[in-house]
């Protein structure tokens, strides 16, 4: 990620008291938003920078799995008939083809869920609106969520908006998160990081991790 001090307005921010630091706390889970097909083929929702957000989450998963923290996908996912078409779909029609069928809609093979993974349905940005994660993340006394996927300035902000609304630590990990175009991807991760979550690249999020659990000890 870009430092954020580099933002000509990133004084204003600070001189209001935006961007205060934010620990990891608690039980950790990682949130892999989209990374469906769909997302990393350039002719359909893909390109800019998604396909290494795909290879850097690779990384997370493995660190999830190693560590035995609870690991939730989201996938965009349309009835066939049409019958829950909605202002998502309106404004982007092609979504409205990511059916349960459709290979678009499946999670990119190397990021195939493991038993006892959720796998999440849903026809909003947001992985929180209408499904089952919040209660799964509550149940499991989840506090810090490390969030990957796509698309940073779409369904990964509106992801990251809710988890912090629902009270959960979100911390965006920036190596692991794309968009098709770079702008949109660099400015939400300025304006998460100010307003919402911890933004880190990976390597950094899992060292704050272990230094807060050594801490906790």
């Amino acid at each position: 990620m870009n430092d954020l001090s580099s933002h000509a307005e990133a004084h204003v921010y600070r001189q209001q008291g935006f961007g205060t630091p934010m620990a990891p706390q608690g039980r950790v889970a990682l949130l892999i938003v989209d990374l469906v097909a769909g997302f990393a083929d350039p002719a359909v929702f893909g390109g800019g920078n998604i396909p290494q957000a795909i290879e850097r989450t690779k990384q997370a998963l493995a660190a999830a799995r190693e560590n035995g923290w609870p690991v939730a996908h989201s996938r965009i996912v349309y009835a066939a008939d049409g019958s829950d078409d909605n202002v998502f779909s309106l404004k982007v029609p092609g979504m409205a083809t990511l059916t349960e069928d459709n290979p678009n809609s499946a999670i990119v093979e190397a990021l195939t869920p493991a038993k006892g993974e959720l796998v999440v349905r849903k026809t909003v940005p947001s992985a929180f609106f209408g499904t089952q994660l919040t209660p799964w993340l509550a149940q499991q006394g989840i506090q810090t969520l490390l969030v990957a996927g796509a698309v940073t300035s779409g369904c990964v902000r509106a992801s990251v908006v809710d988890a912090m609304s629902f009270g959960f630590r979100p911390f965006v990990l920036s190596d692991c998160v794309g968009d098709r175009a770079l702008a949109p991807h660099e400015a939400s991760l300025f304006d998460m990081a100010q307003k919402y979550a911890t933004v880190l690249p990976l390597s950094d999020a899992l060292a704050a991790i272990s230094a807060a659990e050594a801490n906790a000890r």
